[in-house]
């Protein structure tokens, strides 16, 4: 698997921005390839453009986040009713539908994968522009900082992210789930 990895990255990368723009967008809603295997080959070979890079990433990956609503939407449902009872679906809905942000958020920005909360969002019948807003501040963070790594560590960015970008990113989205619980009790208390 892990040669057949390397090569689908190699042929991408040969494509260039249109490798990247296609593996963001495709790792958003269908695509087992996250971006950051062509990022941040990409940033390190042009650092004078890995900001550019990011951009490209982060938007693509935001477009890809509205086709994978789109596909959730509207056959992310029959799928669910053929493999799960509607009353285990209904529980996952409540779920997300309370949740839901902050999943895209924690998904945008860790190495979940994303596609599936995106096509969750669009079962749940999520707003799409809390989507889009969520889906832009996770995968900007995420590829905004590998960028900024790229850009100040050069080569060193490499074993930096390989290891630490996973427990950055969970401490990280830790953080975001004790600010959201303590948000929630202080909201609640003040009602």
């Amino acid at each position: 698997m892990q040669e057949i990895l390397h090569l689908l990255k190699e042929w991408l990368l040969e494509y260039g921005v249109f490798g990247l723009f296609f593996v963001s967008f495709a790792d958003s809603s269908f695509f087992p390839i996250p971006p950051d295997l062509l990022l941040i080959p990409m940033g390190l070979a042009d650092s004078e453009h890995v900001y550019w890079y990011a951009f490209l990433t982060t938007f693509a990956s935001v477009v890809g986040a509205i086709f994978g609503w789109y596909i959730g939407l509207r056959v992310g449902r029959p799928v669910l009713r053929a493999l799960f009872k509607e009353q285990q679906i209904m529980k996952v809905e409540l779920y997300f539908k309370k949740l839901g942000p902050l999943a895209i958020l924690i998904s945008a920005f860790t190495p979940l994968p994303f596609k599936i909360f995106t096509i969750l969002s669009g079962i749940s019948k999520m707003n799409i522009q809390t989507v889009v807003l969520w889906a832009t501040i996770g995968r900007g963070a995420r590829f905004y900082f590998e960028a900024f790594l790229i850009h100040q560590l050069g080569n060193k960015a490499v074993p930096f992210i390989k290891d630490h970008f996973t427990s950055l990113t969970i401490y990280m989205a830790i953080f975001i789930i004790i600010l959201f619980i303590t948000t929630h009790y202080i909201k609640n208390r003040l009602n």
